[in-house]
């Protein structure tokens, strides 16, 4: 299993190229292949087969590492356009709760997957759909889909239905709409509940709603989030993972919906997700 490895680093950050570095040489000790993107390849100084972008090693590849942040794992899921290739984040940011192993954790974390100690899980992808301006527009997220204002700080109106009923008008910064996976990102810090990834649900927070009775929501994946822009002349984003952004225009409407698409993220054996949400968020006192 995973003969072929596709590397793929960050390459903003000086401390990936040692890191990946050492998978390279693990891995090519376990008889295996890698490949990598062109950027990875010439941080690196690796002697593989280099392809142009995260979706030609995606294909290439029948697993990828990948090496950052939550920023860099949000940039290959999107990028990789839902590919079936499961995906393993190594850890040299900060925070990191997509990136599942360590960098220091990196040998024992191969040895684990060359013996099959791990498990595959599926994550909800997000579509955004609609029109920005006049111009078509499609974005897809794993983490989260956010309608907020620009550079001004001023209150936006949106008006929400959920699969063609009304839920409410939101005044306030903006609103998230985030998937299980999102849920301990942007949301989280908007009020919104930590959502076990594999719940089939979304959730709809607003953020700094100028009515303290509007409250997060969670709806089925299978629902379909409508979100019209009220205001006028006031500049107003919409940002899929932060990362890919369209400005919206009064009236503009969205439709937010599950893709048929999913994320392929890869957990070693006997990793819990509760107990990283212990560990990243500092929680203490009994377990029981």
């Amino acid at each position: 299993m995973f003969r072929k490895i596709g590397l793929i680093a960050n390459f903003d950050k000086a401390a990936c190229r040692s890191v990946v570095l050492r998978a390279a040489k693990l891995i090519a000790r376990a008889g295996r292949t890698i490949v990598a993107d062109e950027q990875t390849a010439e941080l690196a100084g690796l002697k593989c087969a280099a392809f142009p972008n995260v979706a030609a090693v995606a294909r290439e590849a029948g697993l990828l590492l990948v090496f950052g942040g939550d920023g860099t794992m949000l940039h290959v899921v999107r990028e990789s356009h839902g590919s079936e290739t499961p995906i393993l984040g190594i850890n040299i940011g900060r925070l990191g709760f997509l990136t599942a192993v360590s960098s220091n954790d990196l040998p024992d974390a191969l040895q684990r997957i060359w013996k099959k100690d791990f498990v595959i899980e599926s994550r909800l992808l997000l579509e955004a759909s609609g029109h920005c301006g006049g111009n078509r527009t499609q974005m897809r997220a794993l983490n989260d889909i956010v309608i907020s204002h620009g550079a001004v700080s001023r209150v936006i109106e949106l008006d929400v239905h959920v699969d063609g009923q009304s839920l409410t008008r939101y005044r306030g910064d903006g609103l998230i709409v985030s998937s299980p996976t999102g849920s301990t990102a942007y949301s989280l810090s908007a009020g919104g509940p930590i959502i076990s990834p594999e719940s089939r649900v979304f959730a709809i927070t607003p953020i700094c709603a100028h009515s303290v009775a509007h409250r997060s929501v969670i709806v089925s994946s299978s629902c379909a989030v409508q979100v019209k822009l009220l205001s006028r002349e006031l500049e107003t984003i919409i940002a899929a993972d932060g990362q890919v952004q369209a400005n919206l225009c009064a009236d503009d409407a969205i439709t937010i919906r599950t893709s048929q698409r999913s994320a392929k993220l890869l957990h070693l054996g006997g990793s819990s997700f509760f107990a990283t949400v212990r560990q990243k968020l500092h929680w203490s006192g009994s377990s029981v």
